[in-house]
């Protein structure tokens, strides 16, 4: 499917992905949607979406995913759908675990029922690299067991496998990404990069959860933004699921290293905290199911992710 002038809705669209997706739609001369309900769980996602207003064929709703009939109705007249929404965090949703369900649960439910009601041609879900739980072998393809020990990646499981039987039962044309630890410009201030950046800027001591010996697959934005877009492009996508990740793992510890030596703070210290139950040690996906039927790959390493990162930060803060 050609992804020009169409009419497309971005669920979360003022948040930290949904936001970026919307830029990219616009600049391919779409007519986009974005639909959140700016909950309190972080601020300052109207600084993610301001540069929109007034352009042409960009149009903003505050509405909330588990609405169904506010959702149907602005979904009436929509081509496709990127369903980016959701409850994020594993500590947020550990002391959450009911919204954590209602949102990522009952609200995915909610998009595609109001998808297949108003014949939208295909919907691209969020999904995340938390529902594999501990790996059982490493890198971690699509075919990994899924044993999420945590209710966010238990949430993210149901919300995947409702989309996976909408397709086998109503043939709904849905693809879903298993996101590998996004970073980047407009990230949430809980993500542990964001977290980093913002305690050594302002000459606070980091917090790292655990050992520090723990990995994750970082992957940017930008890269994050191109394959999301390519698996609604690319026919082949639909009914699957696929990893986005950059194939490389990092542990928190050299984060927490990069992060001060970059802001030139090598002699802050780092204070340890006890890990939340449920957390994963490793991460480190395999793109190459994404790399062959979506036909790209993640490019950016993550000293140059990290480098655009923290420099948007102290633009992003500089005022402050």
């Amino acid at each position: 499917m050609e992804l020009i002038n169409k009419n497309v809705l971005v669920t979360g669209g003022a948040g930290f992905i949904g936001s970026h997706l919307v830029d990219a739609l616009l600049k391919m001369k779409n007519k986009v949607i974005a639909y959140d309900n700016f909950d309190d769980f972080y601020s300052g996602k109207n600084r993610n979406i301001a540069h929109n207003f007034g352009k042409e064929g960009f149009h903003l709703i505050r509405g909330d995913i588990l609405d169904f009939e506010s959702l149907s109705s602005t979904i009436k007249n929509v081509d496709v759908v990127f369903h980016e929404a959701g409850q994020a965090g594993i500590r947020y949703c550990a002391t959450r675990p009911v919204k954590a369900h209602r949102v990522n649960t009952e609200g995915t439910l909610n998009v595609l029922l109001a998808c297949k009601k108003n014949g939208v041609k295909k919907v691209v879900a969020a999904s995340s690299s938390s529902i594999f739980g501990i790996p059982k072998y490493m890198p971690i393809d699509e075919d990994h067991p899924t044993n999420p020990g945590s209710f966010y990646g238990a949430t993210k499981l149901a919300g995947e496998k409702y989309c996976t039987a909408f397709h086998e039962m109503y043939g709904l044309d849905v693809t879903c990404l298993r996101y590998f630890s996004v970073y980047g410009p407009r990230g949430r201030p809980d993500q542990v990069i964001y977290a980093f950046t913002d305690k050594v800027f302002k000459g606070e001591r980091l917090v790292i959860y655990g050992d520090g010996s723990q990995t994750r697959d970082f992957t940017y934005i930008s890269d994050v933004v191109d394959l999301t877009i390519r698996a609604l492009e690319v026919d082949e996508s639909s009914g699957q699921v696929f990893n986005i990740g950059y194939g490389k793992e990092i542990s928190i510890r050299d984060v927490a290293s990069k992060v001060t030596s970059f802001l030139g703070k090598e002699g802050v210290e780092a204070a340890y905290s006890e890990s939340i139950r449920g957390e994963f040690p490793r991460t480190l996906a395999d793109p190459g199911k994404s790399e062959r039927i979506l036909g790209l790959r993640p490019k950016v390493d993550f000293e140059k992710g990290l480098k655009k990162f923290i420099e948007w930060y102290i633009s992003h803060n500089q005022d402050k």
